[in-house]
């Protein structure tokens, strides 16, 4: 059954820029009340700020919180305030969108630093377990009821690689896997997990990786749009896929990228 997206709640998890603040504002010209978290420095707190205001400007609640949310204490804070802030409905959206990681490779060149064990993990805890823990503890405090929609946002680098790309292609392959194990679990509650392959996209954690002027070249050539996906593109396909309270499309990885793989 298509249902209207206006009233319900959004969590953010990587609110305050790239894709994650785009869905953030399309779903709050639905009428979604939108919760984000992100971990910022001074002069993102004031871009995120005013990214808040401008989602109160719809007439509908915004709530952004500056925290590490690859931290259990974070969880353990703000889940009780998520609960006093939705009132009791529940969070019918989760975005997972966290870009934070190590660029270094697995081995180096002369001169060059390699990958070490913490930044490894560091990699795969933000950008791929920590959905996991998201999502449990969402679920154990009764946030995720049946008809909720859960997003993480991987990247063709679940399944290719290239330089300097090692520990988060890593990252996203097992974020991928997280979401299959996730849907399969959460199926009888009636809660769908998806991730959502965006091609690829101008944001700001593309911009950190060496080499991104050359792939977004290449992708815009191989695009059959002629053009990059833009964080806009995937903010429409959360609205257009969060608008049913059936379960049944779950586990999936869902290309979001114009058609960028086929060529």
């Amino acid at each position: 059954m298509i249902t209207r997206l206006e009233g319900s709640w959004c969590l953010v998890l990587g609110a305050s820029s790239g894709m994650g603040l785009a869905i953030a504002h399309e779903l709050a010209r639905e009428g979604v009340h939108i919760l984000g978290v992100h971990f910022d420095t001074t002069d993102g707190q004031e871009k995120a700020a005013v990214a808040r205001e401008e989602m109160r400007g719809h007439g509908v609640e915004a709530h952004f919180f500056n925290a590490n949310a690859a931290s259990a204490r974070t969880r353990e804070e703000l889940l009780p305030r998520f609960e006093e802030l939705t009132g009791g409905t529940g969070i019918r959206i989760v975005v997972h969108s966290l870009a934070f990681g190590t660029l270094l490779p697995y081995v180096g060149a002369e001169g060059e630093d390699s990958l070490t064990a913490r930044q490894m993990n560091m990699t795969l805890d933000v950008m791929a377990h920590s959905l996991v823990y998201w999502t449990q503890d969402l679920f154990t405090a009764g946030l995720l009821r049946e008809g909720a929609k859960v997003y993480a946002m991987t990247s063709a680098g679940g399944t290719r690689v290239m330089p300097h790309y090692g520990a988060v292609s890593a990252a996203k392959a097992a974020l991928e896997s997280h979401v299959r194990q996730l849907a399969l679990e959460l199926a009888p509650s009636g809660i769908a997990v998806n991730a959502l392959r965006a091609g690829v996209t101008p944001t700001p954690s593309m911009e950190r990786i060496p080499g991104s002027d050359r792939l977004a070249v290449h992708a815009r050539d191989l695009n059959p749009h002629r053009r990059l996906t833009r964080p806009e593109d995937v903010a429409e396909a959360v609205s257009l896929l969060s608008r049913t309270d059936s379960s049944w499309i779950t586990g999936n990885v869902i290309g979001v990228d114009g058609g960028e793989l086929l060529t």
